[in-house]
This record gives C-alpha cells, structure tokens and sequence, in this order.
C-alpha cells in the first residue's frame, strides 16, 4: 500500500481504539445497567456494535502489520507503470483521457481517480511503458487504451 494509504488505516485504527472502543464499553454498561438483558434491545445493539469494531480493528492491525507500504515518490522504474505509478491514458475510442493512480485494495476510491492494482484495467497497464496502448475487458466490451504519461509519486 502507498504510504498515504497507510496512514489513513492508522487514523482509523486510533480512532477505532480511542473513541469508538470506550463509546460502546460505555453503551454496554448504560444497557446493563436497565435489568434484564435478555429483552434488552440497547444491550443486544452495543454487542453487536462491540462485535463489529473489535472485528475491524483486528483487520485494520493484520493488514498494517502485513503491508509493504511504499512511497511512489522514491520509485524508478524507468517510466513503467508499477504499483503507484500515477498513469494518464487516452481512450482510444473515444479520445478522453483520464488519469489513475494504481494503490492496494483498500485505497481504492474511483472518484479521487485512485483504482486498485487488482482491477482489469491495473493489471492491463502494468509492467507497459508512454506510448504503449493496453486492452481491458470491460462490462461494455473490449476497450483499448494508449499510456500517455507515466509519473511517480
């Protein structure tokens, strides 16, 4: 993942154990606190919110321990689009051109123009140099697209 990436997981996970943890420890006790649990729907909420965040917090530490996290700015890979490579293609059908940055699965996010390294069009881009045009398998068919300009970082 890229360092950016990185850095919004550990925001969540900080957020996650300052301030959601306490919040449903705190609803917990407020639930027990009215009798009887076993009609208690504020009780059987606050676990299942408990349940949800311990979960995500579980994921959100795996994933940062596992990550190789890497700074597209400190990459040279002779203008190949690489994980974090910020590519500008043209369609080659309809001329437009958009540009992407290739980041991990939970970076992802098309309207801040960031797709995963997973997706058809990632993995027809990767390893391809300016210049050189790529074939995706899209929804509406096959689309060809041109490699205008390669940066990092």
């Amino acid at each position: 993942m890229t360092i950016e990436g990185a850095a919004r997981l550990k925001a969540e996970l900080h957020r996650l154990k300052t301030v959601e943890r306490p919040a449903v420890i705190q609803a917990l006790a407020e639930a027990r606190s009215h009798g009887d649990l076993s009609e208690n729907a504020d009780y059987d909420a606050a676990k299942e919110r408990q349940g949800f965040i311990e979960g995500r917090i579980s994921d959100l530490e795996s994933k940062l321990a596992h990550a190789q996290v890497i700074n597209p700015a400190d990459l040279d890979a002779e203008g190949r689009v690489v994980f974090g490579a910020t590519v500008e293609v043209e369609d080659l059908d309809s001329g437009e051109r958009n540009t992407y940055q290739i980041v991990g699965d939970d970076e992802a996010d098309i309207k801040q123009s960031k797709i995963s390294v997973n997706s058809p069009i990632a993995r027809a881009l990767i390893g391809k140099s300016e210049g050189d045009t790529a074939e995706v398998q899209a929804p509406g068919g096959l689309r060809g697209y041109e490699i205008v300009a390669v940066r990092y970082g």
